[in-house]
């Protein structure tokens, strides 16, 4: 590393500006996906790029934190007060300053200046014990932990294991991987035998939490401040601090530890991302799992309209054909002769009467066909577009969730994206239940709704009965229609003369007859589908405006955290390199 303090300088300079740069960066994506604890953790952390080398000394009430700071600085006057009961109700910051004063920042937190020498490249913070029951006390210490440089863990000498600090333990170590050294303090009060077992425990706890080779130092604060400095063991942590901190390293080191905590944080957004763009991907699938789903059941509906029309058009064909045979050789010259003399001398039908019964017959079979050509057919239609709905509420039921509502980051869009299914699901499920909703306006654009009594019922129950009606009264209007026609075709046709006219006609009325069923009727019952299927689809906007907003912010943020990352990955080398030349 450099030796000249103008070059350290000008170098540290540099890249405390590149770093106070990408903090503020990384500030600003905090900010963008609405975190106000993550930003507020990182302006601090920002705020402090210039602070001297932190140590934060945490453990338990009574473990001797007060005391190891007195005796580390060499304080003949007491700097954090001692006593048998908790004393340190608010974290103490203690700095350097050219004269001893306590200014009080807020209720939790006073900053101590002395004119210790130590203290123009360190700074040491008390701590509330971690078994405070002082309210606040685990929340600011926590909040305070990001910002550290240095972790020294205080225990007990006589008792190193109490859960409550080795908690604490879990949080700075697995939460912000700080650097930690272990400290047990009051090694006067215990036999050298018990020390020796206690701190070869400590370190096999240390190795086992995940500490790989564990700094670990037993003192006595009350040997040290009485002067016996060769038994307290304060000379070991000194030691360690001078060839690890204060040896010129304080300053690149600070900033490295700023550059790990900022990536650190971004680590968990960049984590957060994941689980968000996955969420986001498999609610485009479920999108496109529901679009497929009702273009299936739609082309699945279609078919079977084209099968029930293909069957109506057959039983007609069969009515109409027996007809056309009657009518033909009905019509014959000896035949109508025979009628027209007969019903002279007897009571045998005239040649007129005989149309007129031949009309009504068609009609009556005709209808009887037709009906039962319908009801054999609309089950199956009706059933098909039951299942549209049907299979589309079960997709809403069971889509999947990975974003978790308590996620430690995008916990607010996984509640947001929790509100949105809620509304889809309840909403969908009331429309499927009102049979309003299946005989509505915009199902039958050209037609007036069908009234209340062709939909007695609730929900999916009425589809048949719509479908039915629909179908019956295309068909009957129709087929209505033709017979009048023919029927004023047969008026008055009583001669031979008139046969082909009236064969013909009746032909030509058959053929436009069918042609007109099968439109009309393939045309109504598709639309209605249709209809159905973007009523359904319609459902989905507010969802689909969800997944647009959501796509077009991932990128975004997936772009502004992955230039932060290229630049703190860069600052950690240029960091690593002068730490290490």
């Amino acid at each position: 590393m450099p030796t000249s303090n103008n070059l350290i300088n000008k170098s540290l300079q540099a890249l405390r500006a590149l770093i106070d740069e990408t903090v503020k960066d990384l500030h600003e994506l905090t900010i963008q996906i609405r975190h106000d604890q993550l930003a507020g953790i990182v302006s601090d952390l920002r705020n402090r790029l210039n602070d001297p080398f932190m140590f934060v000394i945490v453990g338990e009430v009574k473990a001797g934190k007060s005391s190891f700071i007195n005796a580390l600085l060499e304080s003949r006057e007491e700097i954090t007060a001692v006593a048998p009961q908790p004393m340190t109700d608010t974290i103490q910051q203690i700095v350097y300053g050219p004269e001893k004063q306590i200014l009080t920042i807020n209720p939790y937190l006073k900053r101590i200046e002395i004119p210790v020498e130590i203290l123009r490249e360190i700074a040491l913070v008390d701590t509330p014990g971690t078994n405070t029951i002082i309210e606040h006390h685990q929340e600011i210490t926590e909040s305070f932990i990001p910002a550290s440089d240095l972790i020294v863990f205080v225990f007990e000498a006589k008792n190193p294991y109490r859960e409550s600090a080795w908690q604490f333990f879990q949080f700075i170590h697995e939460d912000w991987r700080k650097k930690v050294i272990f400290v047990l303090q009051q090694k006067d009060l215990m036999p050298a035998e018990d020390l020796e077992i206690n701190l070869a425990k400590l370190r096999e706890y240390a190795e086992k939490k995940g500490v790989h080779e564990p700094a670990i130092f037993s003192v006595s604060a009350k040997e040290e401040l009485d002067g016996h400095t060769e038994q307290s063991g304060f000379a070991q942590v000194r030691a360690y601090i001078r060839e690890n901190i204060t040896g010129g390293k304080a300053p690149v080191m600070k900033l490295q530890n700023s550059v790990h905590t900022a990536r650190h944080i971004l680590t968990s957004i960049k984590e957060g991302l994941i689980l968000r763009r996955k969420q986001w991907a498999a609610d485009c699938d479920f999108r496109q799992e529901i679009t497929d789903s009702l273009v299936s059941q739609e082309t699945k509906s279609n078919r079977q309209v084209d099968v029930l029309v293909e069957n109506i058009v057959a039983g007609y064909d069969r009515a109409t054909r027996s007809a056309e045979a009657e009518l033909s050789n009905g019509m014959s010259f000896f035949s109508l002769l025979y009628r027209s003399v007969a019903s002279v001398f007897s009571r045998k039908a005239s040649a007129q009467e005989w149309l007129d019964h031949l009309a009504r017959s068609l009609e009556e079979e005709l209808s009887a066909e037709l009906r039962t050509k319908l009801m054999d057919g609309i089950g199956d239609l009706s059933d098909s577009v039951q299942q549209m709905a049907k299979l589309i509420d079960l997709k809403i039921r069971t889509s999947q969730t990975i974003l978790q509502n308590n996620h430690e980051i995008f916990s607010a869009i996984a509640e947001k994206r929790s509100h949105v299914f809620k509304d889809l699901q309840d909403t969908f499920d009331d429309f499927i239940k009102k049979s309003e909703n299946f005989t509505g306006q915009e199902l039958f654009p050209d037609k007036s709704p069908l009234p209340g009594s062709f939909a007695t019922g609730s929900g999916l129950a009425v589809v048949g009965i719509v479908l039915a009606a629909l179908a019956q009264g295309m068909v009957f209007d129709l087929t209505g229609g033709i017979l009048t026609t023919i029927g004023l075709i047969f008026a008055g046709a009583a001669t031979s003369g008139k046969r082909r006219k009236i064969l013909g006609g009746f032909r030509d009325e058959i053929t436009k007859g069918r042609m007109r069923l099968e439109e009309d009727v393939t045309r109504k019952l598709k639309l209605y589908i249709k209809n159905l299927k973007e009523r359904i689809d319609s459902h989905f906007d507010p969802f689909d405006l969800l997944l647009e907003k959501e796509g077009a912010q991932l990128d975004q943020l997936e772009k502004k955290q992955a230039e932060v990352q290229h630049r703190l990955d860069h600052l950690d080398q240029e960091l690593t390199r002068q730490l290490t030349h």
